[in-house]
């Protein structure tokens, strides 16, 4: 009887051995490195952290970047993945197409969109081209802060919308066509197939991918970095900046307990908020 008991716990133990040594460690360590100071336990790096004019800013942009850019991928993934169950033409070509994001790294993907919003980009010179404005539009410039967040909200869902896709595209093709079928049958429209039927039953999938956009949205920086430089601040850019340039790896352990925080919060939020229909009863 002991011996049933204990091997699930054997099976585990190399990924809770590989987990502890990539994660536990690392996180008792930041944690350490952000009260420690020269005599001991301190707040000192945290008074430092919040008393540094770019913090809020970097927070505020964050989380900004969130709510913006997760709702509209979640749209749109659910839009395309709805739209490859129904088998259009050419759909793996279509597949292909939208999954291609996923090979380009952050920094190439910033730099992509740096082309097209320079003050020389391809977009200025299209307005120029076409007689809207003479000089182009400073896109880029710390006095718009408008459409710096543009531009970066739209680098990123480009981006990063084809992850968000392949886990959805997943969860939908799990999805049985008889539920569907049963609902046309008695009368249900397209919007109420989707959202009594399709949606809940996606529930497990956009769990999954809400929780990873959201984290990875929070880990969000080469592409702004590549976009704007430090004028649109963002929290993981405030960890290499306290770290790399200043050298001070407290407070950047500071910063990062505070990405964590947030995403565990946020990992929290959609468990309870995006249920299966049998953990809502």
């Amino acid at each position: 009887m002991m011996s049933r008991l204990r091997s699930p716990w054997i099976l585990l133990l190399p990924s809770i051995v590989l987990m502890t040594a990539l994660f536990g460690w690392p996180l008792v360590q930041a944690v350490f490195e952000a009260f420690r100071g020269g005599d001991g336990f301190t707040l000192a790096n945290w008074r430092r952290l919040f008393d540094d004019p770019y913090v809020f800013t970097a927070l505020r942009n964050t989380l900004l970047l969130i709510a913006i850019v997760v709702p509209i991928q979640l749209v749109l993934a659910v839009g395309m993945a709805l739209l490859m169950q129904a088998r259009p033409r050419f759909a793996g070509v279509h597949f292909y197409l939208w999954c291609l994001p996923l090979a380009i790294s952050e920094l190439a993907a910033g730099l992509v969109w740096l082309s097209i919003f320079d003050n020389r980009g391809y977009l200025n010179s299209l307005l120029v081209g076409i007689g809207l404005t003479d000089d182009g539009v400073q896109w880029l410039s710390y006095r718009n802060a408008g459409t710096m967040l543009l531009a970066v909200v739209l680098a990123e869902i480009w981006r990063a919308t084809s992850l968000v896709f392949v886990i959805v595209v997943a969860g939908v093709q799990m999805i049985p066509r008889d539920y569907d079928e049963a609902a046309q049958v008695f009368g249900a429209n397209l919007w109420q197939r989707l959202r009594h039927v399709t949606l809940p039953l996606l529930g497990p999938s956009l769990q999954v991918a809400l929780i990873l956009r959201t984290i990875l949205a929070l880990q969000a920086f080469a592409v702004a970095q590549a976009l704007t430089g430090r004028d649109f601040p963002l929290l993981v850019g405030e960890t290499y900046e306290w770290y790399a340039n200043l050298q001070n790896p407290a407070v950047a352990s500071a910063v990062s307990l505070i990405v964590l925080a947030i995403s565990l919060a946020t990992a929290v939020f959609y468990l309870r908020a995006v249920r299966q229909p049998e953990q809502a009863r």
